[in-house]
């Protein structure tokens, strides 16, 4: 006896709707059994926008203290390393060559004194004479000329006399500046300014000190729109603040902008700058590795999230699990500025008073409902306090 296609199909058809009902009953009961996740409260803070930036400590002043005349070094007056200050004798070079000079400079200036007095009588003398014409008018004109001649000896003598007191002079080797003085390169005994000028010692300006560093072009031209947008604000004076970090310590010094280079640099596209800080404690010395931090500005506004409420959408940009109404989940796109600390700076994405899933995000999908427990977003904050040198 055949049977039926209907009855054969029937028991297949029961079977079919059997499950269906199960499924349905799994799916209310994931409905029915919310998860419970940790979320924070997004707030508004106050953020000041800081670049890290590589430099190099360099001094204010530097002087090479160089021998301006020849001659043989006959003491060091000074401790190498030490400070000095403007005009303290460092180096004595034998002055008795120049003595000498300067003496026979004297006696040519007494000789030449004695010429122009003897050329000046003369001239008085021939004077009254050419107006009784009782001598040529050609003998005049060569008593005048040689009285000219006279005084012209005499003011080259002079100058002489100015030469050798200032060689003189310079067998005293000054600092020409205020600082600290490094190591002599010269000792006792030594020729030197034989046809060079020898260099004796380095002084360098230590206090104030400036501290040379760069900047791309890019980063400052986004903090200049950001600026216009009214998304950063500077401070009240208008001044960038530096801050000195000494590579590989958390010790910092304040200081301030002095100002950026006008061009920039074609090979690396980065902009020179250079600040300023003061170094009483001679701490900071040239050449040292330093860390800048540079304040652009202040984001009076700026919204902080913790970074592991950050994760990554299938096309692998920044998504956040936010809890909305009637507390179903939603998974929103986000765009993420710099990390501080422990937290991300969201640039768009994100509003005051909205909740955000940080803990139990993996259990939960998108339009499932959820029991939120708030959290305090500012325990996620990680400050270190800095010491200041």
């Amino acid at each position: 006896m055949k049977m039926s296609p209907l009855k054969l199909a029937l028991p297949a058809l029961i079977l079919v709707s059997m499950t269906l009902v199960g499924c349905k009953e799994d799916e209310v009961i994931v409905v029915v059994e919310p998860k419970q996740v940790d979320v924070v409260e997004v707030q508004h803070v106050r953020l000041s926008q800081t670049d890290e930036l590589a430099g190099r400590v360099i001094p204010v002043r530097v002087a090479e203290v160089r021998a301006r005349i020849a001659g043989i070094v006959l003491k060091r007056e000074f401790e190498e390393g030490a400070e000095v200050k403007a005009g303290q004798v460092l180096f004595r070079i034998d002055p008795a060559p120049f003595k000498a000079v300067l003496s026979r400079a004297e006696a040519e200036l007494a000789k030449a004194e004695a010429d122009l007095f003897n050329a000046e009588t003369i001239v008085k003398r021939y004077k009254s004479l050419i107006e009784q014409q009782a001598i040529s008018q050609q003998e005049f004109d060569t008593a005048q000329t040689a009285y000219k001649s006279a005084q012209a000896a005499k003011l080259s003598v002079l100058a002489d006399i100015e030469t050798a007191k200032l060689n003189l002079d310079y067998a005293t080797v000054r600092a020409p500046i205020s600082g600290r003085i490094g190591r002599a390169f010269v000792t006792e005994g030594a020729l030197v300014g034989q046809g060079e000028a020898t260099p004796m010692a380095t002084i360098q300006q230590l206090d104030p000190i400036f501290v040379d560093f760069t900047q791309s072009i890019e980063k400052l031209i986004q903090t200049r729109e950001a600026i216009e947008d009214g998304r950063l604000s500077t401070n009240e004076s208008g001044d960038a603040i530096i801050t000195l970090t000494v590579d590989g310590s958390t010790r910092t010094r304040e200081g301030h902008l002095l100002f950026s280079d006008i061009g920039v640099d074609q090979t690396s596209n980065q902009v020179s700058l250079r600040g300023r800080f003061s170094n009483s404690d001679k701490v900071l010395l040239p050449g040292m590795y330093v860390r800048i931090q540079i304040e652009q500005g202040i984001y009076p506004q700026a919204v902080l999230i913790p970074q592991r409420s950050i994760s990554r959408s299938t096309d692998g940009k920044p998504q956040v699990l936010v809890v909305g109404q009637d507390n179903i989940v939603e998974a929103r796109l986000v765009e993420t500025g710099a990390m501080h600390g422990s937290e991300w700076h969201i640039l768009n994405g994100l509003n005051a008073g909205e909740r955000i899933i940080v803990g139990g995000a993996s259990a939960v999908m998108p339009n499932d409902t959820v029991i939120p427990r708030l959290e305090t977003a500012k325990a996620e904050r990680n400050t270190t306090p800095s010491t200041k040198i």
